[in-house]
């Protein structure tokens, strides 16, 4: 891959997993625009990248619940929530996660679902409630944005979207909202990679870029990745998820007209 190649692959990934704009509509896209031929290793090493992002971000956070985890108390228990949120991913994409890829990975649906949850994230958005915090999450309402969670396997339907969808639909507010589904992408983003890893390794397909290749995915990912988090959370301070969703129908639509 060219340098120019791996920069762009870099943006895509980062910007697309964490900005609720369908990752994989995007990837659909510049496959078909001839710009996406990268390898395994190469996806690895963007994972990678956008998890040190995710982490850099929320690295007070991530301290503090790790220190708290083992005492009882609110970090305790939203060490726990992030469990629970976490499961229903880990348990379906286990199972079903190569019958959906390969069922439902059209360019058509991905269409579909960009434009459909597109709205209902500007619907959700604009009609809910916006006053609950991480403070006052419930398991049950964890367990219910994992189960969502869990559905942006279905390609084209964004992780980070429908999750803040979710979470905006059970009343937290944009940042919250927001911020807890960035925590969620780290055990997912982390288990994802390790899959690859594993995968890649035992069908000993670790090869294809050379180590400063991977390097400058990994180092761009996460500047990348470090960028969309840090304008995505200053974004909802005094803006709405609007412009996201607009987005959204917009590369629907266009996907549509491409491939109908």
């Amino acid at each position: 891959m060219s340098f120019d190649s791996t920069l762009l692959l870099a943006f895509v990934q980062s910007a697309t997993e964490f900005l609720p704009v369908s990752s994989s509509g995007h990837l659909i896209l510049m496959e078909k625009l001839n710009f996406s031929h990268q390898t395994l290793l190469m996806d690895i090493s963007l994972h990678l990248g956008t998890l040190i992002a995710v982490m850099a971000f929320f690295a007070k956070d991530i301290i503090r619940l790790f220190i708290g985890f083992w005492h009882k108390g609110a970090e305790q228990k939203l060490g726990f929530e992030l469990i629970i949120a976490t499961l229903p991913a880990l348990i379906v994409g286990f199972f079903l996660k190569e019958i959906v890829e390969t069922t439902l990975r059209s360019p058509l649906v991905i269409a579909f679902t960009a434009v459909f949850y597109g709205i209902l994230l500007w619907i959700v958005d604009k009609k809910a409630p916006k006053t609950k915090t991480i403070g006052q999450m419930t398991y049950r309402n964890a367990f219910y944005i994992g189960l969502a969670q869990a559905l942006a396997l279905i390609p084209g339907t964004s992780r980070s979207g429908i999750t803040m969808t979710c979470a905006r639909f059970l009343g937290y507010s944009r940042t919250d909202s927001a911020k807890f589904s960035m925590l969620m992408s780290i055990p997912v983003i982390f288990c994802g990679a390790a899959y690859m890893l594993l995968t890649a390794y035992l069908n000993q397909s670790l090869s294809g870029e050379s180590l400063s290749q991977i390097g400058t995915g990994i180092l761009a990912a996460a500047v990348f990745g470090l960028v969309a988090v840090w304008f995505l959370m200053r974004w909802l301070k005094t803006a709405s998820f609007a412009v996201f969703a607009v987005y959204r129908i917009v590369l629907g639509l266009v996907l549509f007209y491409l491939f109908w």
